[in-house]
This record gives C-alpha cells, structure tokens and sequence, in this order.
C-alpha cells in the first residue's frame, strides 16, 4: 500500500503558518501591527514635542505680560504682605534666572499645579476639573449626532448629485453656515422655552433637584451612576436644546466635506467596476465608497470635536451652561491672567490630542499613510 506524496508548491512555507480564509498569513497580519505601532509611536513622540513647544509658548507670554508676576497673580491683600510675595517668588523660581524659571515652571506643570485663579480663589485645576465636564457632555453627543446625520446625508447627496435631494441638502447646509451661532441659539431658546414651553431656559438641572455625587462631573451620566432616573431625564431636558443648536451648526460644516469627499471616490475606476460587477449600491458605499472617504471626513470632523471641546462661549452664555468657554469668557472679563493661561493650556492640549487621534485613525483607515 502506497502513500500519496503531498506536493511541496501546496504546503505553506513554514508548517506552523496557516492562510486564514481570506488568504492572508498571520506574518503579514502582524507586519501590518507592527507598522501601526511604529507609526503610532512616531506620532506619540510628536506629540510630545508639540506639548513641550506649548509650555515654551506659555512661559514667554507669561513673561511678555508688563510688570511684575506675582502682582499679576496676587490679589491686592496678599501684594501688601511681604512673606506671601517671596514665597511665590520662590515657589515659581521668579527671583532666579530665566532659564531655572522655566524648569520651576515646567515641574509646576507635571505636578499639576497651573496656579490660583483670582476670580474664584480656587487653584486652576480644580477649575478646570469643574467645568470641563460640562462642556464634555455638550460635545459628545452634538459629534456623535453631527457625524451620523452628515454622514448620512452627505453620502445621500453624494449619489443623488445634482437632483433635487442634492440641491435641497446643500441649500440647507448653506443656510447653517450663514447663521450666526448666537442668533441660531436665541431662536431656539424663544421658540422652545417662550412659545413652545417645551424646554427649559438654561442651567445644567432643575432647581427641584440637588446635582447628583460628582464621580464624572456630567450629571447624565453621574446621575445613571448614582441610580436617580429622575435627575437622569432632568439632566437631559436641560442638555436637549443646546446640544440640537450645536448639531446644527457642526453638520452645516461637515455635511459639505462629505458629499465632497464621497463624490471624489464614486469616480474612481474601482467603484464604478463594484458597480458593473452587480453589486448591490448600498454594499458597494459600504464597503468601497465610506471608508475611502472617511479620511477627509475625519480630518474635519477632528477639528470640529476639538472646537466643541474648547469651549463654544456664545452657547454656553445663552444657556447659562457652566463649561469651559464660560470660564474662559469670566476669566478674559475679570483679566484673571492666571486662568486665561490655564485654559490657552487646555485648548492646546485638546487641538494636540484630537490631532494624535485623527493621525492615529488616519493609520488605521489607509495603511499607505503609515509609511509616509
């Protein structure tokens, strides 16, 4: 009884290496890994550079201010007390050489320690950790929303190109462009809260409820956390209306970048040949059409979360939202320095992240990007 030689062209080269299903070696699975994790520790170290370059930024603005420092962030009852004078000095290094200043200032920083604010008398982190929470909570779901209806829409638009879905998409886009963010909230505020009655006039939650423990700082999800329903949907009520006036104003700006992008991929040889092979549109868009067109899309919609993050002052002064962009907007009306300089470091940190993260997706979506 003969045995049948297997031949050797059929086996893989090493016999430890299986071809998954869609004929591809886990060797080149894990080259492709390793090039994302190049790539992502490349950008790391950029971003470790730009951060530093921040801190340099700040110090010198500080420096330029006219005057004295510590008479810049004293108030006028410690400035008349010796001892509190020289211990700020000593403790920001500002009775030593510039360069030795910077390091006292750069350690500060690691420590956490931004400096105190004039306005509230708290020290600036605790500032930020107060406020920054509520603009987190407006910013997330006026994204999620804003990326899911303008991604929609856009693609919509995108395929239906210069029918009437298309002219009627791009004319409202360019109505939400053309109106002033604070003017759109107003409306808003007057016809919800004044006519309609059907939402409240501003403020995080309803007098009636005392704000749920602080384990986040959203209140949403604070009050899920706590097991308190009814603060839950207050909590939302109050969230509703700023956040659909923020959705508006951010597909406006997106809607215009998907359609753009994802007619630039429906003309590509690739997408047309999908087509002509039968498959099905919504396969092909899926598949073929969105994830192509998603590097622009997240290009922009990057910038815009980053924007939303920072801070939209004008809303969160309509709506008497206590977020970073009303502590921004007390702090320049006060000329609290110190707190000005506190959130200069915040928007900075948060355009630095968000720009890490789009470079990072960028590497995920299209693995050409991670070799250029």
């Amino acid at each position: 009884m003969s045995e049948t030689a297997t031949p050797a062209a059929s086996l893989p080269d090493d016999p430890g290496t299986l071809i998954d299903p869609d004929g591809d070696r886990p060797a080149a699975r894990s080259g492709r890994s390793r090039s994302l994790l190049r790539f992502i520790v490349k950008k790391l170290l950029t971003t470790i550079g730009l951060l530093f370059g921040v801190t340099v930024l700040t110090f010198l603005l500080v420096q330029a201010v006219p005057g004295d420092p510590s008479t810049t962030n004293l108030t006028e009852a410690a400035q008349q007390d010796p001892e509190i004078v020289a211990a700020y000095k000593a403790k920001w290094g500002l009775d030593k050489p510039l360069p030795v200043q910077y390091l006292t200032y750069l350690n500060n920083l690691l420590h956490g320690d931004l400096g105190t604010s004039q306005s509230t008398g708290n020290s600036i982190l605790s500032d930020l950790a107060k406020y920054v929470p509520a603009t987190i909570e407006l910013a997330i779901p006026a994204m999620v929303l804003s990326l899911l209806i303008s991604i929609g829409l856009g693609m919509w638009a995108a395929v239906r190109k210069d029918r009437a879905a298309d002219h009627t998409i791009r004319a409202g886009a360019l109505i939400g462009l053309s109106t002033p963010s604070f003017w759109l909230a107003i409306v808003a505020l007057y016809i919800f809260f004044y006519v309609l009655g059907i939402a409240p006039n501003g403020g995080r939650l309803s007098t009636k409820f005392r704000p749920p423990q602080d384990i986040t700082g959203m209140y949403t999800v604070d009050a899920l956390l706590t097991g308190r329903p009814l603060v839950f949907w207050d909590a939302l009520w109050h969230l509703a209306l700023p956040v659909l006036v923020l959705t508006s104003l951010t597909v406006s700006i997106l809607i215009r970048f998907v359609r753009s992008a994802m007619l630039e991929v429906l003309d590509q040889d690739y997408v047309k040949a999908a087509y002509a092979k039968g498959l099905p549109r919504f396969t092909v868009l899926r598949r073929h059409v969105l994830r192509a067109g998603l590097v622009q899309v997240v290009t922009v919609g990057g910038l815009a979360f980053a924007s939303l993050l920072s801070g939209t002052v004008l809303i969160e002064q309509i709506y008497s939202w206590p977020g970073i962009g009303q502590y921004a907007y007390l702090a320049a009306l006060n000329l609290d320095l110190p707190a000005i300089m506190g959130v200069g470091l915040f928007v900075a940190l948060v355009y630095i992240l968000v720009n890490l993260l789009i470079d990072v997706l960028y590497g995920i979506i299209d693995p050409r990007i991670r070799v250029s």
